[in-house]
């Protein structure tokens, strides 16, 4: 997908709500663990339930490969019921020496034909630049995420003074541009997008953290928009699991409703 059209969906929708598809077999209601494919007969009730209110689906690829064969087609055929007007992201964290970057890009941008992947910037450059070989798809970059352990390596200050995250964020740079590379920020990082901006002021950011991680989104509107507002917001457990019986589409309906709303309001201040 081209950065214009991605921009027009959200101004659109006045949404920039992404929707985490991170299906757990042990967590979707008992009713549908005897149907022939459970974790699709779950997403596509979710999609559904969804669509209306969210630009982005980002399907966790972790929870699809953990059960083998039948995750992969489940994943396949959840990317294949997405409607084409949404942007779709492997959250996959991959990044490895060139040759094995290239056969994960053809993974998720030939062979399901998704329009981005998170990849993982700690072995440097050979290990990205495959992905941003492929015309509009993107790379999102892991820079500064929202869990505990971003404080290992990414808080780490070098001897100038600057954070690990800040030298990712100006060194991509020069890999790809704001066409085709989004940098991942984390909910929980709030405090830092002021500083993150005047780093990558066009570059768009995926936002996890908002719901169950307790991010909270009025800060992160502030702090990260740009002119296009620059933002995907995503959200999972807070929504795909808002109910576990027969209800739960009504239940995410509701929940991606609440939020999408909130993103309307801080829009249109």
């Amino acid at each position: 997908m081209k950065r214009e059209t991605l921009v027009q969906n959200i101004f659109d929708k006045q949404s920039f709500l992404c929707v985490g598809l991170d299906t757990d077999v042990k967590r979707i209601p008992m009713f549908l663990r005897n149907a022939d494919d459970p974790i699709f007969e779950f997403n596509k009730q979710i999609i559904d339930s969804t669509r209306d209110q969210c630009v982005a689906y980002k399907p966790n690829i972790a929870f699809y490969e953990s059960l083998g064969p039948q995750g992969w087609i489940s994943l396949e055929k959840t990317l294949n019921y997405i409607p084409d007007s949404h942007f779709t992201i492997a959250d996959a964290k991959r990044g490895d020496i060139g040759n094995t970057s290239q056969m994960y890009a053809r993974t998720f941008f030939e062979r399901y034909d998704f329009d981005a992947v998170t990849v993982a910037p700690y072995m440097g450059i050979d290990s990205v630049l495959p992905f941003l070989e492929f015309e509009d798809k993107w790379v999102i970059l892991l820079a500064l995420t929202s869990n505990q352990g971003s404080h290992d390596f990414q808080l780490q200050k070098s001897i100038d003074e600057r954070f690990l995250y800040e030298h990712v964020l100006e060194t991509a740079q020069q890999w790809g541009n704001p066409d085709n590379l989004m940098f991942v920020v984390g909910a929980t990082q709030a405090t830092s997008l002021q500083q993150v901006r005047s780093i990558v002021p066009d570059h768009f950011l995926l936002v996890p953290g908002v719901g169950s991680q307790g991010g909270d989104l009025g800060a992160v509107y502030e702090y990260g928009k740009n002119d296009t507002v620059g933002l995907l917001v995503n959200s999972s457990r807070s929504i795909i699991y808002a109910g576990s019986d027969e209800h739960f589409g009504a239940a995410a309906a509701n929940a991606s409703t609440l939020l999408a709303k909130e993103m309307r309001i801080l829009m249109a201040e």
